[in-house]
């Protein structure tokens, strides 16, 4: 759990005084069966809980508007693949980082349903003090 900590605590830092409250879907469902909820979505950051339906499969897809993004499994069985790796499975507890243009998708290939949290750093001027991506390497160990 503590992996989860540190982007929550990064977020709130650059989000200071918003409320998560007032969630609203995003626009339609890009791959049937995934569904992005967005909790948050500021100038520097945006925030999704994505609710992903058995057997569902998010094809591959890049964030060219982001400095960074994490994916951050929360239930479920789910598979990751980021560039040209193998697929990994995931569980909840890990956070995968990517940088802007990373090419990566996502599936369930469990038999119930699951959920991915996606946070994505969208300006990084607000915290320009602050170097994420060690940040998030030695959170993960690394």
């Amino acid at each position: 759990m503590r992996t989860l900590l540190v982007p929550f605590a990064l977020i709130l830092a650059l989000i200071s005084g918003s409320s998560a409250t007032g969630q609203t879907p995003a626009a339609g469902e890009a791959d049937p069966g995934v569904r992005p909820n967005r909790m948050i979505d500021r100038a520097e950051v945006r925030v999704s809980r994505v609710e992903i339906q058995a057997g569902a499969t998010r094809r591959v897809h890049a964030h060219d508007d982001v400095v960074y993004h994490l994916w951050v499994p929360l239930e479920g069985t789910l598979q990751i693949t980021i560039g040209s790796a193998p697929p990994v499975t995931a569980t909840s507890g890990q956070a995968f980082f990517m940088t802007r243009g990373t090419q990566h998708g996502f599936k369930n290939i469990g038999t119930t349903p699951g959920a991915a949290l996606e946070i994505f750093i969208k300006q990084t001027t607000l915290a320009s003090d602050v170097d994420i991506a060690h940040l998030l390497r030695v959170v993960a160990g690394g």
